[in-house]
């Protein structure tokens, strides 16, 4: 229940207060994701065709299964998973870590984000264009906001397991994690640029990479 007042608040309060992706035009706009027709989003499926499931989706009820080396699991509920949300400016994560878990830093491009902690204990934190670190320590039934675009983290810092739900101003609010974006590329970022910007040679360029690269099956 606790989950369910959870979704209900902030989306009654990001979808009205803080929506970024453009208004709809009609009561709904189911997305078609298997229309060939692209648009700044999806094209409507028929109205005949919308059901319930449209609309539901039960990813973000349980825990999911940890196995990254970082320690943390995002499930995403965005347009992709849910259909109904095409053109309603609003998405929803969970976030569940490990003890002593982190999410990486990141940014969302298209979105402000706001987090809503179910269990644990998380330090959490943004900076500033202007380099300044703003973070705080937050617990169950506290929350936090991070401005759209600007890197980001939050970190499990207890012996337990942790939990967030995050809301979204955006149906799809994409994400780029920094190291991954810098490192994994694809086609790579040159190693002259980044062994200039991070000051160090290309050995240590390349350890990075074979840490962070995707692990064959």
């Amino acid at each position: 229940m606790q989950v369910v007042f959870v979704y209900l608040v902030v989306s009654a309060v990001l979808s009205g207060a803080l929506a970024y992706d453009p208004d709809m035009l009609q009561d709904i706009c189911v997305a078609s994701t298997s229309s060939d027709v692209k648009v700044n989003g999806f094209v409507c499926k028929s109205e005949a065709n919308v059901t319930a499931s449209d609309f539901a989706f039960e990813g973000l009820a349980k825990a999911g299964k940890i196995n990254s080396s970082v320690g943390s699991l995002v499930t995403v509920a965005n347009v992709d998973k849910v259909p109904g949300l095409n053109t309603l400016g609003i998405s929803l994560a969970r976030i569940d870590y490990a003890p002593d878990g982190l999410n990486p830093p990141h940014t969302h491009p298209r979105a402000t984000e706001i987090v809503f902690v179910l269990e644990g204990e998380l330090d959490v934190g943004f900076i500033t264009t202007a380099n300044k670190l703003i973070s705080k320590t937050i617990k169950q039934g506290e929350l936090f906001v991070f401005p759209r675009g600007l890197v980001h983290f939050q970190k499990n810092n207890g012996d337990k397991a942790a939990s967030v739900i995050a809301a979204f101003n955006s149906q799809l609010p994409g994400t780029q994690s920094i190291a991954m974006t810098l490192f994994t590329a694809t086609p790579a970022v040159p190693d002259e640029v980044l062994t200039k910007a991070f000051q160090v040679g290309t050995k240590e360029i390349n350890k990075i990479k074979d840490k962070l690269a995707p692990k064959k099956s």
